[in-house]
């Protein structure tokens, strides 16, 4: 499988091998051609997220570096999108990390997010798309 958008769960559950969805996670990975792609958004919070496991934000970024993730999304190009989408799910309420997936899902039409989240069944692309989604749920 190629063409993979991940979120923060994922990332966060194969690094830290207590989360509940570590061996799930691995299990997917195995199945999926790298690199995944990703948006600094989502990095930010793993890093963030991983702070207090050993190496946990070093190894964040040591998947990008041995790429098996990519960033590949500009905030600045897609930012009147982002801000839509934002405003249009503000009950939810969507992350940054979140619109930039969405945004991301938009752009590359043939990909799946690689989601923990259950909002992305909530979130629509292009207006009224089903995201297609990978979730142990």
């Amino acid at each position: 499988m190629s063409g993979v958008i991940v979120d923060t769960g994922p990332i966060v559950a194969l690094l830290n091998s207590s989360d509940t969805h570590h061996a799930w996670t691995r299990d997917l990975l195995a199945t999926i051609e790298p690199p995944l792609i990703t948006c600094e958004a989502v990095v930010s919070e793993a890093c963030f997220l991983l702070r207090r496991i050993r190496r946990g934000p070093d190894a964040v970024l040591e998947l990008i570096e041995r790429d098996v993730i990519a960033v590949d999304f500009s905030l600045r190009a897609e930012l009147p999108a982002i801000r839509k989408l934002m405003d249009k799910y503000s009950s939810v309420p969507m992350s940054l990390a979140d619109a930039s997936l969405v945004r991301m899902s938009e752009l590359k039409t043939k990909s799946k997010v690689l989601t923990l989240d259950s909002d992305f069944k909530i979130y629509r692309r292009n207006k009224r798309q089903q995201i297609p989604s990978l979730s142990p749920r």
